[in-house]
């Protein structure tokens, strides 16, 4: 029997701003860290009580994935993640086969435009998107919930350095009922 591989548990945080804050940041992350490419994404998320569940089309890469996060944003800053790549041509049959499970939650599609750096050990996801606007993600991956901690210190020092204020919990919480409920008001109009 195969030894089983550490666990993959990411250590987030997000902050929001306007696009004046977002041009300044892009223009420190270009002089001052690792450029780790572009990464747009088209990511369709499936909105369930517990658990965070994506199929995520990486345009810029050429690449695809479903993503299982074991909890929702807004409860913790740690997410432990599942991931099975896909090719990127299934998948719009990864989306109708999560579909079809009829797991109680409504779907999400999303268009991000992405650019990754790596500033101080850190994963910066410079992004715009229609549901979230302008914003950050900073992100440690850890393979032990007992690193939690130094890695969020990390984050939140590397946060105060570009002067950008990171969203709390509750923040998260609203913030992601709120945009979910936008979209389901509005789907009537869009289809997948």
């Amino acid at each position: 029997m195969k030894q089983q591989k550490n666990k993959r548990i990411e250590v987030e945080f997000r902050s929001r701003f306007d696009r004046n804050k977002y041009k300044d940041l892009e223009r420190f992350l270009k002089v001052n860290a690792k450029d780790l490419a572009k990464d747009d994404k088209n990511v369709f998320f499936f909105i369930l009580p517990d658990k965070f569940l994506k199929v995520v089309d990486n345009i810029s890469q050429k690449t695809a994935k479903i993503v299982l996060k074991l909890n929702k944003i807004g409860y913790g800053s740690d997410f432990e993640e599942i991931e099975i790549p896909i090719n990127p041509l299934e998948v719009t049959k990864a989306v109708k086969m999560i579909r079809s499970l009829n797991l109680g939650g409504d779907l999400m599609e999303s268009f991000q435009k992405r650019h990754n750096y790596s500033y101080k050990g850190i994963e910066i996801a410079l992004k715009y998107s229609d549901h979230w606007g302008y914003h950050l993600e900073l992100e440690i991956v850890v393979d032990d919930a007992v690193k939690k901690a130094k890695a969020e210190q990390k984050i939140k020092a590397v946060a105060q350095e570009l002067n950008i204020r990171l969203m709390d919990e509750e923040e998260l919480k609203d913030f992601t009922r709120k945009a979910e409920k936008d979209y389901k008001n509005n789907r009537k109009n869009r289809s997948i």
